[in-house]
């Protein structure tokens, strides 16, 4: 199988998508249906993509495009998910979910809620949550590249963020990322 990475590079995914001797192609850049990396291509896996991914390239891979988003989806979609979870206390987590035309709206495969203590700051509470998203794919990746787990479809609930929504709030950051969580929570609450 041909698999297209779309993302930075992230030695522990591409290690578990070669697993089964697939040909890995990774980018960080954008992509649309007349990409030449597009016409080889059986499945897309994405992690911290920063460029949305059109309707035709979705539909050429119907429930073979995947995200791995550091949010418990439908809290936090969009940016900066691990930020507007201690900022409006929401539930923290990973999900993986397949790719859909709205903003990490597309139905749930796999999500496994995590929690923090009070001496976590935002920078280690993103790298727990990282490895936590590579967990989820070492355990998970064969059955979702098989097509073996049923989807769940995410509720109407949850909470939407643009990287600008993120302009109020920087002043609360005052170690930028090694600020600690307990300083945020509840900040912004819904």
């Amino acid at each position: 199988m041909n698999i297209l990475y779309l993302g930075p590079d992230e030695p522990k995914i591409i290690n578990i998508l070669k697993k089964n001797k697939d040909s890995i192609i990774s980018t960080h850049k954008k992509i649309n249906i007349h990409s030449k990396i597009i016409q080889s291509t059986d499945f897309i896996v994405s992690y911290r993509y920063r460029h949305i991914i059109r309707k035709p390239v979705l539909e050429k891979f119907k429930n073979r495009a995947i995200n791995i988003h550091i949010s418990l989806l439908p809290w936090n979609k969009g940016a900066d998910p691990n930020l507007w979870s201690f900022l409006e206390d929401t539930p923290k987590g990973v999900s993986i979910h397949y790719i859909d035309e709205g903003i990490d709206t597309g139905d749930i495969l796999v999500q496994k809620e995590i929690g923090f203590n009070n001496q976590e700051t935002l920078r280690t509470s993103y790298q727990k949550l990282s490895e936590l998203a590579y967990q989820l794919l070492g355990t998970y990746w064969q059955e979702i590249r098989a097509q073996k787990i049923e989807p769940q479809r995410q509720s109407e609930a949850g909470s939407f963020h643009y990287s600008k929504d993120r302009l109020k709030y920087e002043h609360l950051l005052r170690l930028g990322w090694d600020t600690p969580i307990h300083e945020l929570i509840g900040k912004a609450k819904l």
